[in-house]
């Protein structure tokens, strides 16, 4: 009996034999690959989406688009606790969203609005390119920052001189997206501009939207979040009957997380129905009501409820029902906190970014609240839903207030007089945060604690800015390198301008000069470059501090490089080797090096260059981070180059490559050193598609190269265009431009003769997987996807994901193409001679 397969699109099984007759379908032509029309018509739309990706893929024309590539972006936030409910609101958004380009969940808070965007977010199914970008706007106060905060949110930066919405929908441009935009009620007009310029430009976007208040743009879809539904009072004898109601099915899952066996029966379901009635069907009400479970019982939480209810409301009814409700959840858990805990509760809503036990403490702590009682309290809070952990974090674990609960504790801090008192501690705490960079030689590209701490540090610099009319310019400009790493340019510029304005002198002078340059080089502003680094290196010869005349120069070096002024740019990075050298840090004098090596090249003395970056290239490699390597490791083949080592230069440039993490233009600068390596040896069409490839992303990354290395690069493609046919040209060109990022990667390195990492060697010639791991890491190669490995084998999709672990845990790799790239080298492993001294060895 054949085995049977199943529909490539929707994965229902196709028949083996007719269902009326019971006899095998007719032979002859190519076996079916879907189970009816749509299916198929489906399938074409979703591969022509993709630009050819599917399975059968026509030869790219000249001039084809390469396929989009995904946003960097970041996860969807991960719940911690299950979702209950909400099935026919989910139905009526996948409907909505299928004609729907603006659609707005609106609702009071509290009744779980954003819970719903991300569960139907997760729910999307697409590729890489289809994925939900999450943004939450809950800390953002100006709206003036609205594009520039979205774009940091997606791990976009500012390139090719634009900035705000012009770096939004140049980067979104055809791509199909989902962007979720968290709590925008806040900031109605500017997410209204900023969704009505996206959606104008970029026409395959969509935006889900969650408020308090609709955004009034024209097309704009609202969808009303109401509560939870309830059970019928007739019901309320019946425990089975009452738990088909959402809301007590959400008391219910989490009063068992408090305490485990909890179940509704005869006995407790009237009262809990009531509970979840009086409560509205609000489901942060009823989680926070829930919570109390394991310390009173339900008779006692439903008093509670009532009594408070009446404290809040005066007597009167005439509020709107939703907020009495919900405020009267959040006031009741208040009252049963101890002293110890109202207190901690009430100063953490100065910490919008989240905080965890230590800055909780910094913060927080004092005769009320001793240090060593931080912890414990915290997760006392927890429990009690009043602050929520954070997931996926890495480190100490972290925690956050929900907004409707942090704007409750922020009356209490106020009603308690404490808020200006608290506020000062959290601008001493970040300010101590800065100490350990303070001094620091390069600060501007140093990450750590300011980074991580980046919306509390910027909700600090406000404070203090509105309470004394000027910024604090520690903070401001620990905001600046912050911005500025994360290529936010125009915002950074603006922090620099506020602290230059301000500046009498002090230390911070000098340093925001210097990163001003360093962002004006950036912006391709290379007069503005040079001006501030001129200042700044002036202030800091008559400081005569050895790190930041360093510094100083440094940016004036990289002043004179944006602006093609080389012979000066050697002799500023002399001087900064020079007083580098004598400050004991040896990574800091191998960047400082390396920079000067790229200098030398640019006039000529390649043998010097070659020289120093023989000293500082070890270090570089085991030291620094993954971008400093990159940038190393191409340096030193351009140099190589140049001295006509083009198989050195290959080694570099590969390794370059290796290095850098995903799609990014580091990764750039190595690819065309591999063209210009394939020229040097001949190897014409291979150098046209990976010129074409790497020019191709640089267009999706909105990035230009420096100016002397572009000659180069376009001087290499030149001789190897030269040398082909027309028709052999435009082929080459079009192969390139219609490869994939991790397709290109491998081709790239493959052409370096890379089969597998170490991580993937063999023991005496057998492979670590089993029979089945090995057949789907081949299908893999093929270019499958784990629906068509499905429908090959036979296997249901989740068990084809299962094996794929397997194979990523026993080879040590992460990605496809590695996989791929791996099966390749075996191989070819397999099929060289047995004396062969390769055989065996990683290539």
């Amino acid at each position: 009996m054949s085995p049977s397969r199943k529909c490539e699109e929707c994965g229902k099984e196709l028949p083996g034999k007719d269902r009326r007759t019971g006899s095998a379908p007719p032979q002859g032509g190519r076996p079916a690959r879907y189970c009816s029309a749509a299916c198929r018509q489906r399938a074409f739309r979703r591969r022509s989406a993709q630009h050819g990706t599917g399975r059968t893929q026509p030869r790219a024309a000249a001039g084809t688009p390469a396929p989009a590539t995904a946003v960097p972006g970041r996860e969807l936030p991960r719940a911690l606790d299950s979702f209950v409910g909400r099935g026919r609101e989910l139905s009526r958004l996948r409907a909505l969203m299928k004609s729907a380009r603006l659609l707005t969940l609106t609702g009071p808070g509290g009744v779980g609005k954003t819970r719903l965007a991300l569960e139907f977010a997760g729910s999307m199914r697409g590729g890489a390119d289809d994925r939900a970008q999450f943004v939450e706007l809950e800390s953002l106060h100006d709206g003036n920052q609205l594009p520039q905060s979205v774009a940091t949110a997606l791990g976009l930066g500012e390139r090719g001189g634009r900035s705000g919405v012009d770096v939004l929908a140049h980067t979104l441009g055809e791509r199909s997206m989902l962007l979720i935009l968290d709590n925008c009620e806040h900031l109605a007009e500017p997410c209204a501009q900023l969704a009505a310029a996206l959606l104008s430009r970029c026409p395959r976007l969509r935006i889900l939207a969650t408020s308090r208040e609709v955004l009034r743009v024209p097309g704009e879809v609202v969808f009303r979040v109401g509560e939870l539904s309830l059970s019928p009072l007739a019901a309320e004898d019946d425990p089975a009957a009452v738990l088909q109601a959402d809301a007590v099915r959400l008391f219910v899952e989490r009063a068992a997380d408090r305490v485990p066996g909890f179940a509704l029966d005869a006995g407790n379901a009237r009262t809990v129905a009531e509970i979840c009635r009086r409560l509205d069907g609000m489901p942060l009400a009823i989680e926070l009501a829930a919570r109390r479970t394991g310390a009173l019982p339900l008779s006692d939480i439903l008093a509670g409820l009532d009594d408070q209810l009446a404290l809040l409301t005066d007597g009167s009814r005439t509020g709107p029902r939703r907020h009495r409700e919900l405020a009267a959840a959040i006031d009741w858990s208040h009252r049963l906190l101890d002293p110890e805990e109202k207190t901690l509760f009430r100063r953490l809503a100065v910490l919008v970014g989240g905080f965890d036990a230590a800055c909780a403490a910094a913060v927080c702590a004092d005769g009320e609240v001793p240090p060593r009682d931080v912890l414990r309290v915290l997760c006392a809070l927890e429990a009690k839903s009043l602050i929520v952990r954070l997931p996926g974090t890495e480190g100490p674990a972290r925690f956050r207030q929900l907004s409707a609960i942090r704007a409750y504790a922020l009356d209490r801090l106020a009603d308690s007089g404490e808020l200006q008192r608290t506020w000062q501690r959290a601008l001493d705490w970040l300010t101590g945060l800065l100490e350990p960079t303070a001094g620091r030689l390069f600060a501007d590209q140093i990450g750590g604690a300011p980074a991580t701490e980046r919306e509390n540090l910027a909700a600090a610099v406000s404070y203090a800015t509105d309470r004394d009319g000027r910024p604090p310019l520690g903070l401001a400009l620990a905001l600046a390198r912050v911005r500025f790493q994360q290529e936010q340019l125009t915002a950074a510029r603006a922090l620099l301008t506020q602290v230059l304005a301000q500046d009498d002198g002090s230390a911070h002078g000098g340093a925001a000069l210097a990163l001003a340059a360093r962002a004006a080089c950036q912006q391709q502003d290379p007069a503005a470059a040079l001006h501030f680094a001129e200042q700044a290196v002036e202030i800091e010869r008559r400081r005569d501090t050895p790190t930041a005349l360093a510094n100083a120069l440094d940016a004036r070096a990289a002043a004179l490089v944006c602006g093609g002024e080389f012979v000066r740019a050697v002799a500023d990075f002399a001087e900064c080797v020079d007083i580098v050298a004598t400050l004991g840090s040896p990574r800091d004098t191998a960047s400082c090096r390396h920079h000067l090596a790229w200098a030398l090249l640019h006039i000529g003395e390649a043998a010097e260059a070659d020289e120093l970056m023989a000293s500082c290239l070890p270090v570089l490699r085991g030291r620094s981070s993954w971008a400093q390597s990159a940038a190393a490791l191409h340096t030193s083949g351009a140099i190589r180059l140049a001295l006509g080592d083009a198989e050195a230069a290959q080694g570099l440039f590969a390794e370059a490559l290796r290095t850098v993490p995903g799609e990014s233009f580091h990764a750039l600068y190595p690819l065309e050193g591999l063209a210009v390596v394939a020229a040097e040896r001949g190897q014409m069409k291979r150098s046209l598609r990976l010129f074409a490839a790497a020019s191709q992303a640089r267009r999706r990354l909105d990035t230009e190269p420096e100016a002397e290395w572009r000659r180069q690069v376009e001087s290499a493609t030149d001789r190897a265009a030269a040398a082909l046919t027309p028709a052999g040209r435009d082929t080459a060109v079009a192969q390139g431009r219609g490869m994939g990022w991790e397709r290109l990667i491998a081709y790239a390195l493959r052409g370096n003769g890379e089969g597998v990492t170490p991580a993937a060697r063999e023991d005496n010639g057998r492979s670590p997987l089993t029979g089945r791991e090995m057949t789907v890491a081949a299908l893999v190669a093929e270019g499958l996807t784990n629906r068509e490995i499905a429908a090959r084998l036979d296997l249901s999709a989740s068990t084809v994901s299962t094996h794929l672990d397997n194979v990523r845990d026993k080879l040590g790799m992460r990605s496809r193409t590695r996989i791929a790239l791996w099966v390749a080298g075996r191989e070819k492993r397999r099929a060289a001679p047995a004396h062969d001294p390769r055989r065996g060895e990683v290539s």
